[in-house]
């Protein structure tokens, strides 16, 4: 067995008894034992703070606010999408978001015009998100994401805690209903995305987002001329795919 199947092979194990334990519990509790019990210094949590962004946020900030944040920067992303952050990060008192940038050799190199994306969808995500949050993720042993079951895809049968590239990975939301969402950012005083007003229901990158039309999932509207579904750092080839 090579180190990093042992690795691999460690994490699945910790997994797995992680999800004994703690996999019952609701999503906040679940947080602050991974935050301030499991993974003290070592766990980041990778937002987009898009459409449905916040409500992981808030619970996050709630249990630690200087719990690190990474935001992937593609530089193709909405001002709307960068303006909302530094409105979430003040009003919830985020101390540690961390700024990830695609390498500007690498642009140079593969993107220099800047429109890689018009002719290869998966290399440019490959370049602007799953690169630099490959680097970034080297420091930590765990890490939040806010993927749901019901955006469909892949994801429908997403569990709350699993094991990916020898880190531990944690979906607090997992099984949260877009009812769910909703109610959460009423409950809580949780400004939306203001895009999604307009009809934008999952937000990437301006280049590869259009509105959902009425009777489409949440994330119709990602890539929507092609049949990628995913970014790519879900299922990156450091997660053990190829």
């Amino acid at each position: 067995m090579t180190a990093g199947s042992k690795i691999e092979a460690e994490a699945t194990v910790r997994a797995a008894a992680l999800a004994k334990a703690y996999g019952a519990l609701d999503a906040l509790a679940l947080l602050r034992a991974m935050i301030t019990r499991e993974f003290p210094g070592k766990l980041a949590l990778t937002s987009s703070f898009g459409a449905e962004a916040a409500v992981l946020l808030d619970l996050v900030a709630t249990v630690d606010p200087k719990t690190p944040v990474l935001f992937l920067d593609t530089q193709k992303l909405f001002g709307e999408t960068l303006r909302y952050r530094d409105a979430l990060v003040a009003r919830l008192g985020l101390t540690n978001v961390q700024v990830l940038r695609p390498d500007a050799a690498e642009l140079a190199a593969e993107d220099r015009e800047g429109t890689l994306w018009s002719t290869d969808y998966d290399a440019c995500c490959d370049l602007r998100k799953v690169r630099p949050l490959e680097r970034a993720l080297a420091g930590f042993d765990a890490w939040v994401t806010g993927r749901k079951q019901f955006h469909g895809e892949t994801r429908s049968a997403l569990p709350t805690i699993e094991a990916e590239a020898g880190k531990i990975k944690i979906n607090p939301l997992a099984g949260w209903t877009e009812a769910d969402i909703a109610a959460a950012f009423k409950e809580r005083d949780l400004p939306p995305h203001p895009l999604v007003a307009e009809g934008y229901l999952s937000i990437g990158c301006m280049t590869c987002t259009r509105r959902v039309n009425p009777g489409e999932g949440a994330r119709a509207g990602r890539w929507s001329e092609s049949d990628k579904t995913e970014c790519g750092i879900h299922k990156a080839r450091w997660a053990g795919n190829p």
